[in-house]
């Protein structure tokens, strides 16, 4: 009996779907004119980095049969019975997980039998986990895989090996000694569609590093879609939205860079992107992969679910949506930046003082409702006929009541006349200019409970701001307080509050708060103090440099 050719092996251990693609792959004919080159094989690293090979004390006639299965650096379509690296055998846990990687690896390429219905990522997870948490397998792992596209004759397979160098590129670069080896590996293989864009995701990770998570759901369907480029779209607050090109490496302020600078404008200064998942809009911080992050929250929220579920059920995929928004103002002037002013700091501050968080006078609330009416509709006077339909678009809602609808409308387009001539932006400007005035423009407002301090109401509004943390009476809009962020000592939040403590440590008088939104102030005060220490510590230097 003779063994059948790989190609008949590999596709008894295929899934149905696997099967079909590696149909598809090879029937696609490849430039005839196509470069060969002679491959680069990891026989040279394997000297003195592989473990040795077995030791055969047969016959000669049998160590030449052997001899194709002792290329340890060479394709195997037999699982690991141990690591390939001499640094990850010897520990037990390692080695038993660079071998259950090497078992995905084949199931992945369709060379060991595989389940059919699991999660997109599952394979790539469990190849790529163990290496982000343990540096020695990053290099098992790169070795692996090369070692499976060397001498692979069955086409699909080798397309799927490929995929996997291509993720893993993305994902974390290999060790020094290692490094040559790959680059020499891919410069013979440059034939190869994906050949230089693994060189590039290379370079990219030697200059920033690894990632912290196995690729996201995007990243692994990209590549197995045959796309290499991933492209993103972001939601801004006058309800527009542009698609980003987002590559592996993309930290979150890369990110934020290119869409200020599409965007025109003056600066990134002060700008988050934020992602919105299930109920919840949290920031990504700017050192951040932005796929790293957006993996741990996915990952986070599936978790949190599946305890509140029992477990039972199977959680179905969260999709997100990416918004880019002005998250720090301390720097913000109306006026110094139009297209910021008119793409963000108009619409984000819009809401904030419809729903009546800001204290402001009667006639401010008429001009206002007059621009407001302008950037809705121009010149366009008729909706004026329905004003008391169009009332919550143009006045805060606490105020509303303080006049009949017919008050409104006369105050309003008194107003509006007086100001023909103006421009939509025009409008939006002069918004922002009378907002810019208040002690609370630019603010985050939280509605909160707290019991600890009898000089203040039970339900509380607190701003954060450029200013600090500022404690305001939801009735009458008076600011209570404001806690500079030089006298905030000490801070924290969970699902349900959000803790801070004024001064001293000892001393320090304590504010406990009852909020869902704990998380987000958290996260806020966090920001704008390490802004300020920022530039504390610039002003410092630049006085030293003097």
């Amino acid at each position: 009996m003779t063994r059948p050719q790989p190609e008949v092996v590999v596709l008894v251990t295929m899934t149905p779907d696997q099967r079909q693609e590696s149909v598809r792959v090879s029937q696609v004919i490849l430039p005839e004119k196509e470069e060969r080159q002679t491959p680069y094989t990891l026989e040279e690293f394997s000297y003195d980095y592989f473990r040795p090979p077995p030791k055969h004390t047969l016959s000669r006639v049998m160590v030449t049969k052997n001899r194709g299965k002792d290329k340890l650096w060479s394709c195997s379509r037999e699982p690991l019975k141990q690591p390939l690296l001499k640094k990850v055998v010897n520990h037990e846990e390692l080695s038993q997980e660079a071998c259950m990687a090497f078992i995905a690896i084949m199931k992945y390429m369709g060379d060991y039998p595989s389940r059919r219905t699991r999660a997109v990522n599952d394979l790539t997870d469990q190849i790529f986990e163990g290496a982000l948490k343990d540096e020695p397998l990053k290099d098992e792992i790169v070795c692996q895989i090369i070692k499976q596209l060397t001498d692979n004759h069955v086409k699909y397979s080798e397309e799927k090996g490929w995929e996997l160098l291509w993720l893993c590129t993305g994902l974390f670069p290999p060790s020094n000694n290692l490094l040559p080896h790959v680059q020499k590996f891919l410069q013979a293989k440059k034939h190869h569609l994906l050949s230089p864009d693994c060189m590039q995701r290379l370079q990219k990770a030697l200059r920033n590093g690894s990632r912290k998570y196995p690729p996201h759901l995007v990243e692994v369907e990209a590549i197995q879609h045959k796309t290499t480029q991933i492209f993103h779209k972001v939601y801004f607050p006058d309800d527009s939205d542009e698609a980003f090109e987002v590559e592996s490496s993309t930290k979150a302020k890369d990110f934020c860079h290119n869409i200020s600078g599409r965007l025109m404008l003056k600066s990134s200064e002060g700008f988050s992107l934020f992602v919105k998942i299930t109920d919840k809009v949290i920031s990504v911080p700017d050192g951040d992969f932005f796929f790293d992050f957006v993996r741990h929250l996915t990952d986070w929220i599936r978790k949190a679910r599946h305890v509140k579920d029992g477990g039972a059920a199977m959680v179905p995929s969260l999709t997100y949506q990416v918004f880019f928004m002005k998250k720090l103002w301390t720097n913000t002037v109306p006026g110094n930046d139009s297209m910021a002013d008119s793409i963000f700091h108009y619409y984000q501050e819009l809401p904030k003082y419809l729903r009546g968080y800001h204290k402001c006078s009667r006639e401010e609330v008429h001009q206002l409702a007059a621009l407001i009416y302008r950037v809705k509709f121009e010149e366009d006077n008729s909706h004026f006929q329905t004003t008391s339909k169009i009332l919550k678009d143009l006045v805060p809602q606490d105020q509303i009541r303080l006049q009949s609808p017919d008050d409104w409308k006369r105050s309003i387009m008194t107003l509006f006349i007086k100001q023909s001539g103006k421009t939509r932006e025009d409008a939006k400007l002069s918004f922002l200019k009378i907002i810019y005035k208040w002690p609370t423009f630019g603010s985050a407002f939280f509605e909160i409970k707290q019991t600890t301090d009898p000089n203040y109401p039970e339900t509380l509004l607190i701003a954060i701001n450029k200013h600090g943390v500022s404690l305001i009476d939801p009735k009458t809009k008076d600011i209570l307080t404001t806690h500079p962020f030089t006298k905030i000592s000490n801070w924290s939040s969970g699902n349900t509050y959000f803790h801070i403590t004024i001064g001293n440590l000892v001393r320090g008088s304590k504010l406990l708060c009852e909020t869902s939104l704990g998380y987000k102030m958290d996260d806020l005060l966090t920001s704008y103090i390490s802004q300020m220490l920022t530039t504390m510590t610039k002003q410092r230097t630049s006085r030293g440099n003097k």
